[in-house]
């Protein structure tokens, strides 16, 4: 069964700012700036819709497929956005059908680890093409970070169904689906990453 973050999708702003204050939001709006001349972007499992409203707020030109497998946060982040420039879909992207179309970029917060292993490549897969993805996430650089995100997953198998218990190398199957690394950074000591990579056969 796949997991349901319906009965989190109320309370997921305030959840977040109690365990790290602004820094999830920070990481994800660090390479904000680089998204400014895309105008067909994919986001997944961007959840309530505030990078969205940030993002349309920057580039007006933009138009941008939203791909979420919770119903509840559909709703809200159409709430705060509305659908002008928004087509919102609603996907278990582990298992149903790939998003058709060619992007300017991929947007993922928080979103590839909530995947398997063995799920992971075939998500990358699923999320159709473009020369730029933007990434969020969680990394475990050292022991008591290790013991942070194995309570988060613990945390989210409780209230969500997550079947995750541990992070994928989501890096290899970028690496393996064309992209390169091309910046990253870095913040909350370590714990959460920015990263922006780049199709190789678009890079000169």
């Amino acid at each position: 069964m796949p997991s349901n973050f319906d009965p989190v999708a109320r309370w997921y702003r305030w959840l977040e700012y109690a365990g790290f204050g602004g820094a999830l939001w920070r990481r994800r709006v660090e390479f904000l700036p680089e998204l400014r001349a895309a105008r067909r972007v994919l986001m997944a499992g961007e959840g309530d819709g505030r990078f969205l409203q940030a993002f349309l707020a920057t580039n007006p030109q933009a138009t941008v497929t939203y791909v979420d497998g919770s119903a509840r946060m559909l709703e809200l982040a159409r709430r705060r956005t509305g659908t002008e420039r928004v087509q919102f879909l609603q996907r278990d992207l582990a298992e149903g059908p790939a998003v058709d179309g060619e992007f300017d970029a991929i947007v993922t917060h928080f979103f590839l680890d909530c995947f398997r292993e063995e799920e992971i490549a075939n998500v990358v897969a699923r999320l159709g093409r473009a020369p730029m993805w933007v990434v969020s996430e969680f990394q475990t650089p050292h022991w008591i970070w290790r013991s942070v995100v194995r309570g988060l997953y613990a945390f989210f198998g409780l209230t969500t169904g997550l079947r995750v218990d541990r992070l994928p190398d989501y890096a290899a199957a970028l690496r393996s689906a064309g992209f390169e690394l091309t910046e990253r950074r870095e913040g909350w000591g370590g714990l959460l990453v920015s990263e922006l990579w780049r199709r190789r056969d678009t890079m000169q």
